[in-house]
């Protein structure tokens, strides 16, 4: 099957500058890009009168037309073969239908500069997605550089242990296809043993194999930092194209999402976002 990757699209810039990310991200491996129309999920009957239904029914007919119109200019304009998709219901159903259906490698989406909009965006959209696919989630900032291959990544990773799923296993040939460099990015507790934290934390990276075998890996480490400014520092240190997260089943999927390093991150970082689910560990 050929690879493909499933962006959750709007008509906006941002929706376009995730597509273009997207496509160029999957297009050593060939990926067929498709935009799910996100703008007829969660839309609910309302009562109306026969004739201001009627009304009604054809705004959003027209609406309808006028988004589809706008993503198909998105599609035909990616360096990578793309169609547009929609799908009716809870936007965690319709995904979830969606993905059954491409069986994509990862899920992209845009993420706009407005925090009001973010945070509703990261509690009603994005987590409830991330606990219907489990798959890798790109995010990818309003304010985002043109999108390039990545040439530097950087994985920021604690001292626990971690077990990427199937669904994040199957991304390393992507990040194989990059050809980038590899910096791992170590926040330390106060009483670690910070040349043994890199050796663990080496030796946790390589047996993920995630990362492409026989890569260097930089190692870049920080003590006493609040997590989610080291990690942002990390970043711009390195000048990173891409910054990996592990999304953690109970700090990222739990109820204190809002509260979590990951959060922090996506709502700060100037760089696109990739979301690594894991394994819950015991």
């Amino acid at each position: 099957m050929t690879p493909s990757i499933l962006v959750l699209a709007n008509v906006s810039a941002t929706t376009e500058r995730a597509a273009r990310y997207a496509a160029k991200l999957g297009a050593p491996l060939h990926a067929h890009v498709t935009l799910l129309n996100l703008a007829t999920l969660n839309v609910y009957p309302v009562l109306l009168a026969p004739e201001l239904a009627m009304m009604e029914a054809r705004e959003a007919a027209q609406e309808r037309n006028e988004r589809l119109d706008g993503l198909w200019a998105i599609a035909r304009k990616l360096p990578s073969p793309a169609v547009v998709e929609e799908a009716a219901g809870p936007m965690a159903d319709a995904v979830a239908t969606a993905v059954r259906q491409h069986q994509p490698l990862l899920l992209a989406m845009g993420l706009s500069a407005e925090h009001g909009f973010l945070d509703h965006l990261l509690h009603n959209q994005i987590l409830p997605v991330l606990r219907a696919t489990h798959l890798p989630l790109l995010l990818v900032p309003e304010a985002a550089p043109a999108p390039v291959l990545p040439k530097r990544v950087l994985v920021a990773l604690d001292a626990d242990p971690f077990t990427p799923n199937s669904a994040a296993r199957h991304l390393a040939p992507l990040l194989a296809a990059c050809t980038a460099t590899y910096t791992v990015a170590h926040l330390a507790e106060e009483d670690e043993s910070l040349e043994f934290a890199e050796q663990l934390v080496r030796a946790r990276v390589r047996a993920s194999m995630l990362l492409p075998e026989n890569t260097p890996v930089a190692f870049y480490q920080r003590v006493h930092y609040p997590p989610a400014e080291g990690i942002l520092q990390a970043c711009a240190d390195t000048r990173a194209d891409l910054v990996v997260l592990i999304a953690r089943p109970r700090s990222f999927l739990g109820r204190l999402f809002h509260r979590s390093v990951t959060a922090q991150v996506i709502s700060h970082s100037p760089k696109p976002v990739l979301l690594l689910p894991v394994e819950e560990s015991d």
